[in-house]
């Protein structure tokens, strides 16, 4: 299992992806980012439910799990550039904490509806592929 904390997210929806790499660019994080659908998710303790509704920040070492807001605020955290690292530290504190969440949950629900978003994104995991074959 990796040392570094893993970064997982939906590689199924073009908006996340492309999110994830603008933040990847901007934040160079010392992390493992990888679509979670190529993640062995039993050995992460996550479930695919769970991967598929909010992206996922999971330190091995220690076997915590954020997900949502939590999980960008750790992505932050973990930048080596001091403005990031100090974002993602005022993210979890409160009153801010309250409107990230609220900010991530809108964000994730209309996915589908933002830049790189398709239809697919507003499917659970389990209903794309029958999507794609045309079922």
């Amino acid at each position: 299992m990796a040392e570094r904390p893993i970064l997982l997210y939906d590689g199924d929806c073009g908006f996340c992806t492309q999110a994830v790499n603008i933040a990847v660019r901007l934040l160079d994080p010392d992390a493992v980012v990888t679509p979670w659908q190529y993640a062995d998710l039993d050995a992460l303790g996550v479930t695919a439910e769970r991967a598929d509704r909010e992206v996922l920040w999971i330190e091995p070492a220690s076997a915590d799990v954020h997900g949502g807001a939590e999980a960008v605020a750790q992505l932050l955290k973990q930048s080596p550039r001091r403005r990031w690292r100090l974002a993602g530290q005022a993210m979890t504190l409160p009153p801010i904490s309250w409107i990230a969440r609220l900010v991530y949950r809108v964000v994730a629900l209309n996915r589908h509806r933002l830049p790189g978003g398709t239809v697919a994104c507003s499917l659970p995991a389990h209903l794309r592929s029958a999507e794609r074959d045309g079922a």
